[in-house]
Parts: C-alpha cells; sequence; structure tokens
C-alpha cells in the first residue's frame, strides 16, 4: 500500500524501516512518559511485520524520510459483523508536525478499516493532548465515553 498526499506519501511498514521506527517510537514513548522493555519493544516490532498477526503498520514519509508511524489492528465486536478497527498508536516527529503527517496517516487506516470491512474506527488519547485533538476534530467526532481500567496497585 502506498499513497500520496501533498507532499507526504504513506506505505505499509517495512522491515528496512527498523531503525527510523524505533526513533520515531521512543518518541512516542516519551511523550506519553512510558517506558517499555526492549523485548515488548521487539514483540511489537515482529507482530507489525507477521502478516500473519492483526497488527498493522504504516509510515508516512516526506521525500523519502519517514516522519511519522500508526499502528492498527481489526478486532472482532459483538455489535459488528467483521469488526472495528482500533487506531492504537500514532506519532509524528515533532520537528515534521504539520506537514500533514498525521492526518493522511489517520486517512490512510480509514482506508485499510474500510478495505478490511470494519465498521469502526476509533482511538484514545490523553485529555491534555491538544495539538493531536484538534487534528482528532477535524477528522473524527468525540465520543462520550469515559474509559477506564482496572486497578493496578
Amino acid at each position: 500500500m502506498t499513497r500520496r498526499s501533498g507532499k507526504v506519501e504513506v506505505r505499509t511498514l517495512q522491515a528496512a524501516d527498523r531503525e527510523r521506527w524505533h526513533e520515531l517510537w521512543r518518541g512516542y514513548l516519551e511523550f506519553y512518559k512510558h517506558e517499555l522493555p526492549a523485548d515488548l519493544t521487539e514483540l511489537t516490532w515482529q507482530r507489525l511485520l507477521d502478516p500473519a498477526h492483526p497488527f498493522q503498520g504504516l509510515v508516512a514519509s516526506d521525500r523519502g524520510r519517514i516522519v511519522g508511524i500508526v499502528h492498527f489492528h481489526v478486532h472482532a465486536s459483538t455489535w459488528a459483523r467483521v469488526g472495528y478497527c482500533y487506531l492504537e498508536d500514532l506519532f509524528v516527529d515533532p520537528v515534521c508536525r504539520g506537514l500533514g503527517a498525521g492526518r493522511t496517516l489517520i486517512e490512510a487506516v480509514y482506508r485499510a478499516a474500510d478495505d478490511q470491512g470494519a465498521d469502526r474506527v476509533y482511538w484514545h488519547t490523553e485529555n491534555t493532548n491538544d495539538r493531536a485533538q484538534h487534528l482528532y476534530r477535524q477528522v473524527a467526532e468525540l465520543t462520550p465515553f469515559v474509559q477506564y481500567r482496572r486497578r493496578t496497585e
């Protein structure tokens, strides 16, 4: 899959993208002030490259340099015939923001979800992530749902 929007091109994540993907992945984790063990990052990478695994990855590039990543997967739902698409991780290099990479990646996920028959595409962000929410309000609708998680004590 390769799509072009303005200067930004989106394509499927490839093994040769490992180094730049890892840089952006670290930036994503740093943004959310989260650390993951190296073996979990490696597992995520392997899952993204495995065509038998539901995880899928796309990269956005500008003039050949990868500037953003997105990870998503379609999962079953009791409310849909095929399922829903969860856009799990989206990150654009902070120095490359404003090129349209985030929007282009989201739109590419929309197309992939449509191609796979998913009834819905959804994602989460922190309520303080104002910059991302500015984009999200342009390409999606805010739902009234609140997320709860099991307490870890």
